[in-house]
């Protein structure tokens, strides 16, 4: 496919097609000549009203992108529970049992599902009266003094009209790498990750852990468009918070139709098991940004529930956007006419001559055309600075998606070049030059150290005799621990709307 020139009105016009599907985003433009740039959005983080109180189950983003180091293959990275504090402990972060971690492959542009790789997770508790996470120093993940530790198996669905043709067993029981609890109890975490990185049949490779939450941005665009003046930009609001993350790498040859259809649509969904046994969608996710701004309240948790090829529902949240009106309330800025019909062409088909298969039907997925080779030297502006292999094709995990999408919505929709952005450029930890890419977690003893305190590691084991050994019959005698935590709280679950899952359910197919 030939590269698209980004240069004179070749720019422009392609940089017109594309702030459709930016704009569509929920993506903000704000500033005038004399003022600096601001103006932004969350990504996928706390996104709707429902989820905002279930994080185990909320997905926070989604990347795909052509493998750098083995263009041949294509990396997907989703990512779980936003906002993790580093020392949250000592229930440190896990995925959910009652939950089916799924990424979907849409091959030929239908709407539809064509692959599904399912993650679903177990956990498991040495010790059970013990409230420690760890009872030593952990140097393995089968570290016996690694308490609590969790495993997953990956299971392979082909659809064919939202029907399951046949499912496979990819692996089982594949460890976890644990949250990073801190230097004294994991000296070494790159070694527990790289450990947790795992090879998988027909050449492809997995991982579920914790790590450093990639998205970067100023967050505070939620106090009126950044104080409303301008004021609050260029912090990173996510500096320093993890998340967990699946991770999945396949020959590109797999998921991709054929040379000749080489475009993918890909989201990842939640879905949650209810007291009844049966399985609901909570959480999806695709482009980032779409459900935080582009759907209005009363649509949100309908649009998490829903699936692709029912998209239409929401259409007129995309010609009729509610934000360009905020950034004209504030910043004085004209609102772009509307209905606006420019933005549906490219934000739920894809950029024609780019990543839009052909007889697309009009969808909210992140589309990646697998056939451009990754770059040596990836820009963060992806398409909109001449880089095709990045951000809106697909999503790179340097992509700086709002500032594109600033630029984009603001300069040349208005035949204008402009320098919008958030003033946060990059994310504050280097990402991995292989996979899983994503960088290491924050650790939960981050913190400075006390007066008269050393770096070194010397606590090590000083819990001693205070524990026996984990999983040992002499467990209770455990003279150093006084208590330990109360009982979880039970939920109720509403017979009626119990009922109404059931019957929406109970014909589903996998």
């Amino acid at each position: 496919m030939t590269p698209i020139s980004m240069s004179g009105s070749g720019r422009r016009s392609l940089a017109t097609l594309v702030c459709g599907a930016l704009a569509a985003g929920g993506l903000a433009a704000a500033g005038v000549a004399t003022l600096e740039p601001g103006a932004a959005s969350a990504s996928s983080h706390r996104e709707a009203p429902l989820i905002s109180g279930d994080p185990q189950h909320d997905n926070t983003d989604l990347y795909a992108f052509v493998s750098p180091d083995k263009p041949d293959s294509t990396t997907i990275v989703a990512n779980w529970i936003p906002f993790e504090e580093p020392g949250g402990g000592p229930n440190f972060y896990q995925f959910a049992e009652d939950a089916q971690y799924d990424l979907h492959i849409d091959n030929n542009g239908d709407g539809q599902g064509d692959l599904l790789y399912r993650f679903t997770f177990k956990t498991h508790v040495k010790n059970k009266k013990s409230f420690l996470y760890n009872t030593g120093v952990v140097e393995s993940l089968d570290d016996p003094d690694l308490n609590v530790t969790q495993s997953y198996d990956i299971e392979l669905f082909r659809l064919k009209y939202g029907k399951v043709q046949y499912k496979t067993k990819v692996a089982d029981d594949i460890p976890v790498a644990p949250s990073n609890v801190g230097k004294a109890s994991m000296p070494n975490y790159e070694k527990l990750r790289d450990q947790a990185v795992y090879k998988l049949p027909g050449d492809a490779t997995a991982f579920a852990g914790q790590a450093d939450d990639p998205f970067f941005a100023d967050l505070r665009v939620f106090d009126l468009l950044y104080g409303g003046n301008l004021s609050e930009v260029g912090n990173d609001t996510l500096k320093g918070y993890n998340v967990n993350s699946i991770a999945l790498q396949v020959p590109t040859d797999v998921i991709a139709e054929s040379k000749h259809q080489p475009v993918v649509g890909i989201w990842s969904t939640t879905q949650r098991r209810n007291a009844q046994g049966y399985y609901s969608q909570v959480s999806r996710l695709g482009n980032p940004l779409v459900n935080e701004v582009v759907n209005p309240l009363k649509d949100k948790d309908k649009f998490n529930a829903s699936s692709p090829e029912y998209d239409g529902q929401f259409l007129k949240n995309v010609t009729n956007p509610e934000l360009p009106k905020l950034i004209e309330a504030i910043y004085k800025i004209p609102a772009p006419k509307e209905p606006r019909n420019d933005l549906v062409d490219v934000f739920l088909k894809g950029v024609k001559g780019l990543n839009q298969p052909p007889h697309v039907r009009p969808a909210e997925e992140l589309r990646l055309n697998t056939s451009i080779k990754p770059t040596d030297s990836p820009k963060r502006l992806g398409v909109l600075d001449g880089d095709n292999a990045g951000f809106p094709n697909g999503r790179r995990l340097t992509d700086d998606v709002i500032d594109a999408s600033l630029q984009v919505v603001e300069g040349e929709l208005v035949g204008s070049k402009n320098d919008l952005g958030d003033a946060v450029d990059k994310n504050d930890k280097d990402f991995e030059k292989s996979f899983p890419y994503i960088a290491l977690p924050t650790e939960g003893s981050r913190g400075p150290l006390a007066k008269g305190t050393s770096g070194g590691n010397d606590v090590r084991n000083q819990l001693g005799d205070a524990l026996s050994p984990a999983g040992s019959s002499g467990s209770d005698n455990m003279t150093l621990i006084a208590g330990s935590a109360g009982a979880g709280a039970a939920g109720i679950a509403l017979i009626g709307a119990a009922l109404m899952w059931w019957r929406r359910m109970r014909g589903r197919a996998y």
